[in-house]
């Protein structure tokens, strides 16, 4: 029944003995690699071997109820512990997204509504940025945009985990399922009539890619350097430290501003433009293989609405997952971990599903 798992449960054992070589264990490169997916198998392991206690637990009950018949009272509790044993073992083969373990590039930009959405993605920025916190990740800011009454036009964070994270603890794992358009009902702060509008914010989330990963013909750059700006035009900085990088085989743009080297601000743009060219080769992959793709609560595409954050009820929901709560403010103080988890979920029983299990 679960081939797989014994599969699992030998390679985990040959990593062990891995990390344990001299050679492995001076390869820092290496070591990383073995011990990420050491830890990966861990849970899997240990759910393969409860199951492998639970069913022989069974299996004795069964064999001793036919001489002592006190015996067969311990078979329907035995029997249950057997489901759940392999039902979370399940749960635990589902094929992970090889990105799981990944640091994210997470960009929050303005949509419709001009001044509220800038504002709207600035609440989104901190609710993220005090999630990751009481998660124990590091955030960077890359480059922020701003808007005149304090929100962000535009603004890419990089969300890094401290250590090795163990398995779906990683930024990419929980934050995959942030991309997307993110709406808001509210009295804006410009609303002298006290009427609420809808206006909205788009999430997209990246997996943070290696400069190995990724390889980038320099020649098939165009770089350009500007002057930075900040809100209304206001010249922050009388240098051209600003670097705007153009891809030129995909059209794929990207700039940034904040640093006050010109070096920097360049050296963030490729971490930017690096994170964008593998999701797009990413989702390409994810286009031939149709059936996986669908089974994936996820999206990049910030047209598919998300998410409706409505203040007046102090109310999210997420119209994915049907996930609904009247604790809108404490989601933004960074309480997001429900939210996700419900995405989780049902991305999980998608993918179960998919895979025609029961």
């Amino acid at each position: 029944m679960f081939e797989s798992a014994i599969a699992l449960v030998e390679e985990h054992a040959a990593l062990e003995q891995q990390m344990a070589d001299p050679t492995v264990a001076s390869t820092p490169d290496r070591l990383r690699e073995v011990s990420t997916r050491y830890a990966a198998l861990a849970p899997v392991v240990t759910a393969y071997r409860g199951w492998v206690v639970a069913t022989d637990d069974l299996a004795a009950a069964r064999e001793l109820a036919e001489e002592d018949p006190a015996f067969a009272e311990e078979i329907p509790a035995l029997t249950a512990t057997v489901e759940a044993c392999a039902e979370h073992l399940r749960r635990l083969l589902i094929p992970r997204d090889p990105d799981d373990d990944r640091d994210v590039i997470l960009e929050v930009k303005a949509g419709e509504g001009g001044e509220e959405s800038a504002l709207f993605a600035g609440d989104l920025l901190r609710m993220y940025l005090r999630y990751a916190e009481q998660r124990g990740w590091r955030t960077e800011i890359l480059d922020a945009t701003e808007s005149d009454l304090g929100g962000y036009k535009d603004v890419q964070v990089a969300v890094k985990a401290k250590g090795t994270p163990g398995p779906g603890e990683a930024p990419w794992a929980r934050l995959k399922y942030e991309g997307g358009v993110h709406r808001v009902q509210r009295v804006p702060v410009t609303e002298s009539q006290g009427r609420i509008h809808t206006s909205a914010a788009g999430v997209w989330v990246m997996p943070e890619a290696e400069e190995v990963e990724v390889t980038i013909d320099p020649n098939d750059l165009r770089i350009d350097v500007f002057r930075s700006s900040g809100p209304g035009g206001q010249s922050v900085n009388t240098t051209d430290s600003a670097v705007r990088i153009t891809h030129l085989p995909t059209g794929t743009v990207v700039s940034c501003q904040n640093e006050k080297s010109q070096l920097q601000n360049r050296e963030s743009a490729m971490r930017v433009l690096r994170a964008r060219l593998h999701q797009v080769a990413a989702d390409a992959a994810a286009a031939e293989a149709h059936d996986a793709r669908a089974s994936q609560v996820r999206t990049v595409d910030r047209s598919e609405r998300i998410r409706t954050y409505n203040f007046p009820e102090n109310r999210i929901a997420d119209h994915r997952t049907g996930y609904k709560a009247y604790n809108l403010d404490t989601v933004l103080g960074g309480e997001l971990d429900p939210v996700v988890r419900s995405a989780i979920e049902a991305d999980e029983a998608a993918r179960l599903a998919s895979a025609g299990e029961p």
